[in-house]
């Protein structure tokens, strides 16, 4: 199955909301996958607490990465 999406980032929670919001400034809306949410759901435990992945459109990935780049630097 061919996918149109691309991950671009996996880390914590709190990295992937702050990557979000700055996304969504500029009108990007990504696609957010949570391991240990789906797991808990499911009544499974999991040890990557907190890790998420965060994808998006392939139409939109250069942009988005640019803007992953900067929020990454100015955390530094």
């Amino acid at each position: 199955m061919e996918s149109h999406y691309s991950k671009l980032y996996a880390g914590s929670f709190i990295m992937v909301q702050l990557i979000t919001q700055n996304l969504e400034k500029l009108g990007i809306t990504p696609i957010i996958k949570d391991e240990t949410e789906s797991a808990r759901l499911a009544g499974f435990g999991t040890s990557t607490y907190g890790f998420q992945e965060l994808y998006v459109h392939s139409s939109e990935k250069n942009k988005a990465e640019a803007i992953i780049a900067t929020t990454l630097s100015e955390l530094k």
